[in-house]
C-alpha cells in the first residue's frame, strides 16, 4: 500500500523534546515502513524516517521562529495534495486545515484527531465529515457531530521504556507548563504530601509559570529540569514514585500517561476525559476528582503492583497494536472507494 502520512511542522519529526502530534505520526509511518508499505512521510527537512522523506519547510517553526507558521503550513500541505495521485491513502495527522484541499483529489483522505483545540474548528470538520474519515483516539474525545471510522489509541514503542521495579521518593509532573495540565495543582499535592516534585516539559504559559511555579522552585523540594529528551524522560518516568497528571481539561489521550504506566509507574490523574480509558483505578493508578484525593492516592501509591502497571501497557497500547488498527482502518476505507 502506497501510504503519504502529513506530519505537523511545529517541530520535527520525530521530536527531539516535545510534540506529541509528530511522535505519533512517526512511530504509525515507521510502523507501516517495517510491515512493508511504501509510506511516503511528508514533514520538515530535518525529519527521520525509515521510508521517503518529502518536505518543503526546512525546520520546525516552534523550532526556527523566523519561519511564519501559516506560510510553511500552506506549503507544506499544498505539496502533499499536489502529489496526491500517487497514493492509494493520504493520513492526516494535522488538524483541519488540510481538510480543506481534499477537494483537489480522488485518494481516501483518513485524518486522526488529536483533539479540539476549541469549539471554533468543528465548522471544518462537519463541513467534510462524510466526504473523508475521521479516527478518534479515545472515546471520550468523539464530537457527537461527527461520523467516526474507529477509535484507535496510541501506541508507544516499550523499547524506549525500562521497566522499573523500584522506585525513588519523588513525584513527576512531565507535562506542558499550562493551566489545561494542572503544573499548580501538582505542586499542591506534592507539598501536602511532603513529596519531591520534579517538574519536566516545555513553558507554554510564561505569565502561569511565572506566576504558579518559579516561586515555589528551590531545586531541593521543587527541581524544574526543562523539556526532556526519550532517554531522560524513561529515566525520570522509571525512577518515579508516581506520575501525577491533576489535568484541568478533559484531555483526549496523554501520551505521557501511557509511558509512565510503560515504566511501572502508577500514575494519580483527575477523572476527566480520557483517564478512565487509560487508566485502571486501583490498579495502575488513581482517578481522582480533587487535589485532596490526590495526595490521599500518593499515601497508597507504593501498595500498586509496578508490573501490573507495565503489563496492561504490553496488552493494550503497543505501537504493534496501533499499526493493525491503522491497517484495518485503511482496508475498509478502500473496501469502500
Amino acid at each position: 500500500m502506497r501510504i503519504a502520512m502529513l506530519s505537523p511542522i511545529a517541530w520535527r519529526t520525530p521530536p527531539r523534546h516535545y510534540g506529541p502530534w509528530e511522535s505519533v505520526a512517526s512511530l504509525v509511518a515507521e510502523g507501516l515502513v517495517a510491515r512493508g508499505h511504501d509510506v511516503t512521510l511528508f514533514a520538515t527537512a530535518d525529519s527521520q524516517t525509515s521510508g521517503v522523506l518529502q518536505a518543503v519547510c526546512p525546520q520546525g517553526y516552534e523550532e526556527d521562529l523566523t519561519l511564519i507558521p501559516k506560510v510553511w503550513e500552506c506549503l507544506h500541505i499544498s505539496e502533499l495534495f499536489e502529489h496526491a495521485g500517487a497514493f492509494d491513502m493520504i493520513h492526516n495527522h494535522f488538524d483541519f486545515l488540510p481538510l480543506t484541499y481534499t477537494g483537489m483529489t480522488r485518494t481516501p483522505v483518513v485524518t486522526t484527531i488529536h483533539g479540539f483545540s476549541s469549539p471554533g474548528i468543528l465548522p471544518v470538520y462537519k463541513k467534510y465529515n462524510g466526504r473523508t474519515f475521521y479516527v478518534s483516539i479515545s472515546d471520550a474525545d468523539r464530537s457527537p457531530d461527527l461520523d467516526y471510522i474507529r477509535t484507535v489509541y496510541h501506541g508507544i514503542d516499550l523499547a524506549l521504556f525500562d521497566f522499573q521495579p523500584a522506585p525513588e521518593d519523588y513525584l513527576l509532573f512531565l507535562g506542558r507548563i499550562h493551566q489545561d495540565k494542572g503544573a499548580r495543582e501538582a505542586l499542591r499535592i506534592a507539598r501536602a504530601s511532603g513529596k519531591k516534585l520534579i517538574m519536566a516539559g516545555i513553558i507554554q504559559d510564561r505569565d502561569y509559570y511565572d506566576r504558579y511555579v518559579a516561586p515555589h522552585i528551590d531545586n531541593d523540594q521543587v527541581v524544574y529540569v526543562g523539556s526532556v529528551g526519550p532517554a531522560e524522560r524513561n529515566r525520570l518516568l522509571g525512577k518515579a514514585l508516581a506520575l501525577l497528571h491533576p489535568i484541568q481539561f478533559n484531555e483526549p489521550f496523554g501520551l505521557s500517561v501511557v509511558e509512565s504506566m510503560a515504566c511501572g509507574t502508577p500514575v494519580i490523574a483527575f477523572d476527566r476525559g480520557s483517564m478512565p480509558e487509560l487508566i485502571e483505578n486501583g490498579r495502575s493508578g488513581f482517578l481522582v476528582d480533587t487535589v485532596e484525593q490526590a495526595v490521599a492516592a500518593v499515601a497508597r501509591v507504593a501498595d500498586l503492583d509496578r508490573a501490573y502497571c507495565r503489563q496492561r501497557i504490553e496488552r493494550h497500547f503497543t505501537v504493534d497494536r496501533m499499526i493493525d488498527d491503522y491497517i484495518q482502518v485503511y482496508e475498509q476505507i478502500l473496501a469502500l472507494a
